[in-house]
């Protein structure tokens, strides 16, 4: 996979985030933006991110994801 087609496979299924994939080598690392994640815990925004590409990672095509998702607020 490319970080590319993880980007779009997040963006697809979480439109309203701003998704940013880097890495290589079955080894990413996915920065995801959302107001969505407001209230959530860090466990429950990963299972979020991980659920749009559970497919692929239970496939092997993807091995490692790295999620690091925060809110706008928490950017600033």
């Amino acid at each position: 996979m490319t970080p590319q087609q993880i980007q779009q496979l997040i963006a697809t299924q979480m439109p309203e985030a701003e998704v940013e994939v880097s890495g290589g080598e079955g080894k990413f690392v996915a920065n995801v933006t959302s107001d969505v994640f407001d209230g959530l815990t860090p466990i429950k925004r990963h299972k979020l991110v991980y659920a749009c590409v559970n497919a692929e990672i239970a496939s092997g095509e993807l091995h490692a994801l790295t999620i690091v998702a925060k809110t706008p607020a928490e950017l600033a």
